[in-house]
C-alpha cells in the first residue's frame, strides 16, 4: 500500500468529491477511461448508499502497489444500521429504496475484488480493487 484518501460522506456534494478523487487516483496510477468510468460509477454507488442508509461514513481510495500489479481500492465504510441479509442486497433487482436495484450487485461486477462485511446495528465495511491490465 502506498497512499490512502478519504472523503467524509455526509451529503451529496461529498458523494461527487469522493467519485473526483477516485477518477484523478485512477487516472494516475495509468488507468483507460473505461475503467476510470467503472470505477467513478462503483465510488457513487457506494457513497450513495451510505449517505441514503447510513446517514454518514467515508470512502477511502487507496493506491496499491504488488509485485508489479498496479490497482486502487475503495473501502466504504459506516456505523449506521448495517445489513441484515447480506446475500438479498446482492441478489439482482433487489431494492429497498425503489431504485433499480442495480447497487452492490452491480459495484461487484464493475470491479475485480468484492468484499463486504456488515454487522447489524453496528455498521458497513465494503472493499473493492480494480487492477490495471
Amino acid at each position: 500500500m502506498d497512499s490512502q484518501s478519504c472523503v467524509k460522506i455526509t451529503n451529496e456534494w461529498d458523494i461527487v468529491a469522493a467519485r473526483q478523487l477516485g477518477r484523478n487516483v485512477a487516472k494516475e496510477l495509468g488507468f483507460g477511461t473505461v475503467d476510470q468510468a467503472r470505477i467513478t460509477t462503483a465510488i457513487s454507488e457506494l457513497a450513495r448508499n451510505i449517505y441514503l442508509y447510513a446517514g454518514h461514513g467515508q470512502i477511502c481510495i487507496e493506491k496499491l502497489f504488488d509485485a508489479g500489479k498496479k490497482g486502487v481500492r475503495i473501502i466504504a465504510i459506516d456505523d449506521g444500521p448495517g445489513i441484515n441479509d447480506i446475500r438479498k442486497v446482492m441478489e439482482d433487482g433487489y431494492s429497498t429504496s425503489g431504485g433499480l436495484g442495480a447497487g452492490l450487485p452491480g459495484v461487484k461486477r464493475l470491479m475485480d475484488e468484492f468484499n463486504v462485511e456488515s454487522v447489524p446495528g453496528e455498521g458497513t465495511d465494503i472493499r473493492a480493487t480494480k487492477w490495471l491490465r
